[in-house]
């Protein structure tokens, strides 16, 4: 199983509207940076995530599940972008601030503090579960 990050500012789509989904989940969509659709067409179904509030919040907000693999994205009006669905598995007790992940030393060479502006991004198995770890206090 691989770990990933999905960040969305959250006027657009937020934690909130991907737990409204439901169990029949959401695409990805509107994915438009080569390296994320190349992160997007390695994801298996089952690959777990965190949904990430950017923008203002910047924060982790819950832990999301690829149920869909890569596949073309309807909303590209040219090019060969790729979307993937997710669905809500859980929120976080207490969502995790940037600030929080940057000053973590198991963090620190997190992609999320590397490459902040990459819109989907890997993430290592201990990095998601020292993020989990801590919104549980």
């Amino acid at each position: 199983m691989n770990y990933w990050l999905f960040k969305s500012e959250p006027s657009t789509w937020s934690w909130d509207d991907q737990l409204k989904a439901g169990k029949k989940g959401t695409e990805w969509n509107g994915v438009r940076n080569f390296q994320a659709r190349k992160n997007m067409q390695k994801m298996k179904k089952g690959d777990k995530g965190l949904f990430y509030h950017s923008g203002d919040e910047r924060r982790v907000m819950g832990v999301v599940e690829v149920i869909k693999e890569a596949y073309p994205d309807h909303t590209a009006e040219e090019g060969d972008w790729q979307m993937v669905d997710i669905v809500a598995v859980q929120g976080l007790k207490n969502p995790v601030n940037l600030s929080e992940i940057k000053e973590h030393p198991l963090l620190e060479d997190m992609v999320l503090v590397k490459q902040g502006r990459l819109s989907v991004s890997p993430v290592t198995k201990q990095e998601f579960e020292v993020i989990v770890e801590l919104a549980e206090g």
